[in-house]
């Protein structure tokens, strides 16, 4: 494992669906995207900072997704998909997944702000290409592989009064 240090170049790839309801359902309250970004790169050189969202029509997104670019985030915006059964779908996995491999020639730590234990097999590749991997989540709704597989985990939820509004 590498240790942190000020010439570390950082990728931070923020699931912000998975982190919405994360937040709602155990606290009922909003991340503070600002704290989670600075506390992710920890005084080291950002490389890119990006945050995965989905266009639901939903009130005030648009504003939310200006706010995101303003903090520093690149947004990346995927539109909800609405099936024949009424149904709805729309993630970023495969996104942040090939964003996270691409960026790996580019930076040493890739920080991935998930709870989602799809991105367990990613942080082992990562890990065996020589990237550092740090996962920021709500320990009670991460999974238990995605902590495993990952350098250094940080529990939102213990500082709540940091990561949320």
């Amino acid at each position: 494992m590498t240790d942190i240090h000020a010439d570390q170049r950082v990728a931070v790839l923020a699931d912000a669906q998975n982190l919405y309801h994360s937040a709602h359902s155990r606290y009922s309250r909003n991340v503070d995207y600002s704290s989670l970004l600075s506390e992710a790169v920890q005084n080291r050189r950002l490389t890119r900072a990006i945050a995965y969202v989905i266009r639901a029509d939903s009130p005030n997104e648009e504003d939310f997704f200006d706010a995101l670019v303003d903090i520093g985030f690149e947004t990346k915006i995927k539109d909800i998909k609405t099936f024949g059964d009424g149904s709805k779908k729309a993630d970023w996995d495969v996104g942040m997944s090939l964003d996270a491999v691409t960026l790996a020639d580019h930076v040493d730590t890739v920080v991935l702000c998930t709870g989602d234990g799809d991105f367990s097999r990613l942080c082992s590749h990562l890990r065996h290409e020589g990237v550092r991997i740090e996962v920021m989540g709500f320990g009670s709704s991460t999974a238990e592989e995605l902590k495993e597989s990952a350098d250094a985990f940080v529990d939102l939820g213990e500082r709540d009064d940091t990561f949320l509004l």
